[in-house]
């Protein structure tokens, strides 16, 4: 199982329900730190925020994610964002998975679809014996396929 991407995602607010979602499909470690770790008091408003985190998942994937101050401020125009206009992510790309079976990928596309909108059904394509798009509950795009 090849994972052919680093995802770099800004938040607004929400970095750490977010690594702990992508760390419930791809499994690994994940590692926090707070604001407070910088030097703000512990005891401060937001000293327990992310300020930055990381998933290092079991297969190598990594997603990193971070809290971007100043809670439900609009996002830069051409930015993707969610229904509330948070900012989600500023990269403009597909996040791939790549499998050898269907198996191994079908287990991806079963935790990543849960609230999920499916772009492209998964099943076979022209590129790919299986083949499926979908955008998570983060709004963060994914392409899952099976080795041609």
């Amino acid at each position: 199982m090849a994972v052919h991407a680093v995802a770099h995602l800004n938040f607004r607010g929400e970095a750490r329900e977010a690594l702990e979602f992508y760390r419930s499909v791809f499994g690994g470690d994940i590692r926090i730190t707070t604001y407070g770790d910088f030097g703000m008091p512990k005891d401060a408003p937001g000293a327990d925020h992310v300020v930055f985190g990381q998933v290092v998942g079991e297969n190598g994937f990594q997603v990193m994610a971070y809290d971007v101050p100043g809670g439900a401020a609009a996002a830069p125009v051409g930015e993707t964002t969610r229904e509330n206009g948070m900012t989600i992510t500023t990269e403009k790309f597909f996040l791939p998975v790549d499998g050898d079976s269907v198996d191994e990928v079908g287990e991806f596309w079963k935790k990543l679809s849960e609230d999920a909108t499916v772009i492209e059904p998964f099943g076979p394509s022209q590129w790919a014996p299986a083949f499926g798009m979908l955008r998570d509950r983060f709004g963060v795009t994914w392409i899952l396929q099976v080795a041609g």
